[in-house]
């Protein structure tokens, strides 16, 4: 487990000394697997995966927010509201989707699927987060997911969302949050066939 608790310069916004030591503490580890962030305030860390994904693949991810925007100051700062816009400009991020993939022919090449799922997404029976959540229950998820999973390989998958106490979190909002856990965990893993 890697412990970032310590680093100054991460909530929200990634100050660029704070991604070198994230990247540094992650250079040994395979971005195959499932990963496990904190809140959503720190989904930008799919990106810091992605960057270590060593063929193209194609990143589908899963949050009520589309984290798809340029950087809110001049400099690029990476945030957890601009990390997909950052994935789109890796070379190996070879398509983007967003909560599903379309109809039809969506992965011609074969090319393996990044999952990263974002808990609020989940309308409140099933994740509780400190963001404005969405519509879909954890059966559409897992539905998604499962029909992506027939089609293509997974090279690896992450998932962030949820509560903490400083943020008001209840133990009900603790145990609903880790029964979903527990089940994308079961649900996922088998998946995994990235080579």
């Amino acid at each position: 487990m890697l412990d970032f608790t310590q680093l100054e310069g991460t909530c929200c916004y990634c100050a660029p000394e704070s991604a070198a030591r994230i990247r540094e503490k992650i250079a040994s580890s395979d971005p195959a697997g499932l990963h496990w962030i904190d809140t959503g305030d720190y989904h930008y860390l799919t990106l810091f995966w992605l960057e270590k994904l060593a063929r193209p693949c194609i990143l589908l991810y899963y949050d009520n927010h589309p984290d798809d925007q340029d950087a809110a100051f001049g400099d690029g700062l990476l945030s957890c509201g601009n990390w997909v816009a950052a994935a789109r400009r890796l070379p190996q991020v070879a398509a983007v989707f967003r909560n599903g993939v379309p109809e039809g022919d969506w992965n011609p090449a074969g090319l393996p699927v990044y999952v990263s799922i974002d808990k609020d997404v989940l309308t409140p029976e099933f994740a509780r987060t400190d963001w404005d959540q969405g519509e879909m229950t954890l059966p559409q998820l897992l539905d998604s997911l499962g029909r992506v999973a027939a089609a293509a390989p997974l090279a690896g998958a992450d998932l962030c969302g949820g509560l903490t106490v400083s943020k008001g979190a209840t133990p009900e909002d603790f145990q609903i949050n880790a029964k979903t856990d527990v089940i994308l965990r079961d649900f996922l893993l088998p998946l995994m066939r990235y080579d």
